[in-house]
């Protein structure tokens, strides 16, 4: 088993819990990251009606059930909304909700769609566990449309230490593998999550790559003292 299986185990092995842990874990502030995102990605688009919303690494479906909520507060219409995520687990998570999307096995660097056929394409918290980055941009970049969105919400290895970083280091690090281990009775998935992090790149250095892949850098924003960043890229 590769490490990107290793990786799709481990969620299919969370799924029953992860949306519980996730709530506590974040104190629910994700919530308002996940709005952001939506929110200033609809402005830049700046279409009354958006053929098809595509969200990679979904896992229980959250971030498709914003593009959704969003896109109706706006009295925007969407055609459809599809996740993908490599976890059956997460996607029968995803499933029982009845939320307005479809949603598909399927890995990043290897999607079932056509070239220039999605108007915006969604990773929240995903792109780290995605082991052949290069390919998953390059395939983001393949089926969006001339013109598309690709949205990136992530934590990012921060450049230079500050107390933010030291806080954050410290939750990551001490207290998230305590409780996300005693919530999902998996305390090596929540040990992962720090030191996916750890390993993971730069703001500025994600930019890069994405800027050498061929998109064009909308904003970079970060939250809550950067503990989560926000990158709308278009192609």
């Amino acid at each position: 088993m590769n490490k990107q299986e290793k990786i799709v185990t481990m969620f299919d092995e969370i799924a029953s819990t992860y949306d519980v842990a996730n709530r506590v874990l974040s104190f629910g502030v994700d919530k308002s990251w996940r709005k952001d995102a939506c929110d200033k990605t609809y402005a830049y688009y700046n279409q009354k009606s958006i053929d098809l919303i595509l969200d990679v690494a979904c896992g229980t479906g959250d971030m498709c059930e914003y593009w959704d909520k969003r896109a109706k507060k706006l009295e925007m219409t969407i055609d459809k909304i599809i996740g993908a995520d490599p976890s059956v687990g997460m996607l029968e998570k995803a499933k029982e909700k009845n939320l307005n999307a479809e949603f598909v096995v399927a890995e990043a660097k290897s999607l079932p769609f056509e070239t220039d056929s999605v108007d915006i394409l969604s990773i929240s918290y995903g792109l780290r566990n995605v082991m052949d980055r290069s390919e998953g941009l390059g395939e983001f970049y393949r089926v969006l449309k001339p013109g598309g969105l690709l949205v990136i919400l992530e934590f990012t290895k921060l450049q230079k230490a500050s107390i933010a970083s030291r806080v954050r280091d410290f939750y990551m690090k001490k207290i998230l593998p305590i409780v996300g281990g005693f919530l999902s009775k998996n305390k090596e998935a929540y040990s992962y999550l720090p030191n996916s992090i750890e390993g993971f790149l730069t703001k500025e250095k994600l930019i890069s790559e994405l800027e050498e892949i061929g998109f064009e850098m909308k904003e970079a924003k970060g939250y809550s003292m950067d503990i989560s960043t926000l990158f709308i890229a278009q192609k």
